[in-house]
Formats: C-alpha cells, sequence, structure tokens
C-alpha cells in the first residue's frame, strides 16, 4: 500500500488541534493578503480592520467579504500575491457574464491543490492501484487538471480524456476498465446514454465509484447514477476562486455530505441577504477563506452556493451538505424562489421521467411563467399517448405547486429532446425579453 493511500496525520487531529492551526494559518493568511495585495489593503483599511485584529476565529467576521466583482474589477492580475515570476500556473472561469475570473498558482499552491486533490480521491474510495478516468474539461476550467493532478498524487494510473466524444469515452472505459470515473453528474448521464444506444449495459462497465461536482446535483441524481451503474456516487466540491475541485469531499464510509478540508479552507455561513454569519446547522451562503495560497489568497470569498455546515463524522473536519443550487441561479417566478435542483428532485419521483430536463423562463405580458421541459425514459415503450403523457404532466405540475408554490407548465418530450451537454449542464433557458 502506497503512502499516499494512509490518512494524513491533520485528517485524525482532535478539534483543538484543527482549531490552533487553523487560528495560526488565518493570521498569516490575513497578512499576506494585506502586505502584497492593494486590494485587500485598501478593503481592510476602509472597513477598520487590521491583520492584527484577529485574536480568534471568530474575528473574521469583521473583515469585508471578496466577491467574483472583485476579482473582475482587478482583472487580470491585480489580485496575486506573488510576482508573476513565481506563478508557475493561470486558470480562468468561462466569462459567461462579462470578463473572466482569474486564478494563479505557486508552485507551493500546485502542491496543495495536488495534496487536497489526492486526499478527496483517497475519502472517496481511491487508492494508488487505481485507473481513474477523468472527464471534466481541460484547460482554463479547473475541473480537470485538478482531478489529473489529484490522481496522479495519489499514485493512481490518470486517463485524462477530458469531454466530449462520448462515443469514444465508452470505447476506452469498455478497453481500459477503469475503477474510477471523474466527472460532471450530468454528463455520466450522456455517457450513460451512449452504452445503452450502442447496446451495452453499464453496470458491467468495472466502473465501481463516480466522483462528481462542478454542478448542484440532488440526490435522486445520486440514486440514478449508482443504480444505472453498480457504482457508489460521491460528491466533490470546489471552485476555481478559491483552488478548484478538492475544496471539500464526501467520504464513502459515511455518504453523508462533504467533509471541508479545513487546514486548508476556513468555511463559513452567512445569510445571503444581510451577511451575517449564521450558527452550523443553518441554512446560508457558504463563504471561503484560504489558509494556505500563496499566488493568489481569497478572504471570506462569496460562492453563492446554498449550503450548512454540520458536525464531522468521517474525521474531524466539518461537512458541508450538499449545494441546493446558488444565490445567483435562484429564479424568481411570480414572487417564489425556485431552484433547478428543487425540480429536479421531483421529476425523478416519476419513474418515466428521465433525468435529462431543462427549465425555459418566458414572459406573459408583466409576469413570468416556468416551463418544465422533460424527457420519457428511453425504456418506457413510446411515444406515450396523449393520455397518459397529460397525466403524467399534469402530476408532476401538482407536485410542483404542492411542494415549492409556484405554478408551472410541463411538457414530457421524446428521448434526445433536450440538450445534452458535455461538461457543467444548463439547466436554465431565459426566453424573457431583454430589457
Amino acid at each position: 500500500m502506497s503512502a499516499m493511500d494512509q490518512l494524513e496525520p491533520i485528517e485524525k487531529a482532535s478539534v483543538d488541534e484543527l482549531r490552533a492551526l487553523q487560528l495560526k494559518r488565518l493570521r498569516w493568511s490575513l497578512k499576506h493578503a494585506y502586505d502584497k495585495v492593494p486590494h485587500y489593503r485598501k478593503a481592510f483599511d476602509s472597513a477598520g480592520a487590521r491583520p492584527d485584529d484577529l485574536k480568534d476565529l471568530a474575528d473574521l467576521a469583521k473583515f469585508p467579504f471578496t466577491s467574483k466583482a472583485d476579482l473582475r474589477a482587478n482583472y487580470p492580475f491585480g489580485m496575486f500575491a506573488a510576482p508573476m515570476d513565481d506563478i508557475v500556473r493561470v486558470h480562468a472561469s468561462s466569462g459567461t457574464t462579462g470578463r473572466p475570473t482569474v486564478v494563479g498558482y505557486t508552485q507551493e499552491d500546485i502542491d496543495t491543490w495536488s495534496t487536497v486533490m489526492a486526499r478527496s480521491i483517497r475519502a472517496a474510495g481511491g487508492r494508488s492501484t487505481d485507473i481513474v478516468h477523468i472527464a471534466y474539461g481541460y484547460g482554463l476550467f479547473t475541473g480537470g487538471l485538478g482531478a489529473h493532478y489529484g490522481a496522479e498524487r495519489l499514485g493512481a494510473t490518470v486517463v485524462p480524456v477530458s469531454g466530449g466524444m462520448t462515443e469514444r469515452q465508452v470505447q476506452l472505459i469498455r478497453d481500459f476498465r477503469p475503477g474510477i470515473i471523474m466527472c460532471t453528474p450530468s454528463y455520466l448521464l450522456v455517457i450513460g446514454d451512449e452504452f445503452v444506444r450502442q447496446g451495452l449495459d453499464p453496470t458491467q462497465c468495472g466502473l465501481r465509484i463516480g466522483i462528481f461536482g462542478a454542478e448542484p446535483w440532488t440526490e435522486g441524481m445520486q440514486a440514478e447514477l449508482e443504480k444505472r451503474f453498480g457504482i457508489a456516487a460521491l460528491d466533490l466540491y470546489g471552485l476555481s476562486e478559491v483552488i478548484g475541485p478538492g475544496v471539500a469531499q464526501e467520504c464513502i464510509e459515511t455518504k453523508d455530505g462533504l467533509t471541508v478540508w479545513e487546514d486548508h479552507f476556513y468555511p463559513e455561513i452567512v445569510d445571503p441577504q444581510s451577511g451575517a454569519v449564521l450558527p452550523d446547522g443553518r441554512d446560508g451562503e457558504l463563504v471561503l477563506t484560504s489558509l494556505t495560497k500563496i499566488g493568489m489568497p481569497v478572504i471570506r470569498y462569496r460562492t453563492r452556493d446554498l449550503t450548512r455546515l454540520l458536525p464531522g463524522t468521517a474525521r474531524t473536519m466539518r461537512r458541508m451538505a450538499r449545494v441546493t443550487g446558488r444565490s445567483d441561479d435562484m429564479l424568481i417566478i411570480r414572487g417564489v424562489n425556485v431552484f433547478p435542483s428543487q425540480i429536479e428532485e421531483l421529476l425523478l419521483k416519476e419513474e418515466k421521467l428521465s433525468p435529462h430536463y431543462v427549465l425555459e423562463v418566458r414572459r406573459d405580458g408583466h409576469l413570468d411563467d416556468l416551463d418544465v421541459l422533460v424527457e420519457r425514459r428511453p425504456e418506457i415503450p413510446g411515444p406515450l399517448s396523449v393520455a397518459a403523457r397529460t397525466a403524467i404532466e399534469q402530476e408532476v405540475e401538482r407536485l410542483i405547486k404542492g411542494y415549492i408554490g409556484v405554478s408551472t407548465k410541463v411538457r414530457v418530450v421524446e428521448p434526445g429532446t433536450v440538450q445534452r451537454s458535455q461538461g457543467k449542464a444548463v439547466r436554465v433557458i431565459d426566453k424573457r425579453p431583454r430589457t
């Protein structure tokens, strides 16, 4: 057994030892950011907060938040705390709304990232003897290279397929027989569909573990993937601005939420509206502070991801619940807050419906309407009769109204109608006129 297959000492440390390490590292990170990044010096000074003001962990609340807008305002390299001579890699978000957010890494940061990703894969049940099939996108997106370096650090065999070319994905999974696959949950559905199209049984492909992240997904989707492939489907969390994937990972022995690697990332939950810090167990927005990043520290970064913090189980470190959605992907339909993941959960309760769906928002006069397009399962003999289709549509509309409180128009469509994604799934299409 490789040394990387063993728990690191910090994973077995007591809560007191962990908190002492966090306090020491947090003091360093605040000073590093203040001394090296003009944005943080200005923001701290404006808030009347100095790094020396941090006497205990609760004092972090005195410091200002960092937002994606701050990163964009300092595009491209203004948030870096190290000279470009020391930056060995740059990643960036897709920049779908304005400028991309840019992240810089020193060699030490790459080492840290590789370590937390190796730890994540091991926590999911991976070992140095595994073959790991990586179908996250490579490039500026952090998913592919983050998973790649982590699997290599663990000592596993890496198959760097990247996203797309789904027929080839199936061929390589059949031929190489990896034990682990890493991709978005929605893309594994696409791979599963290709197995079936080729007349193959996905449960016989040799996979035993799937590590999925980059988009919110429900317990219903988890059950779907586990049944379809005969795997343990585990949740991975991260975001480019903080480091990439590897901030938190669901442990295979408990499967009860994601253990946050608190020796490198300090989590808080805040009220999305007021910004007030909430106690563990309360739902709110996740805020993260890096404790060890050199190239680009982040202080109280507002992730917009909605979750809650829970006591540790498989490790001393706290867990975060599955992300239910983002405060910025929330739809407000006639005054009701709606998240795509809420709709997904209800759709997957109907055995005749597949997990392929999209939400379309329209405007009728001054009011918004929500249409839910969802495919029937291909194994259900079809096409469905008008009466059967109408019955399913009306039942799902009733469920959505009852659970979420919003009226929708559900349309059951034929398999292959909803556009497939080879990366992050597009769940919302906004058809409202631009003002």
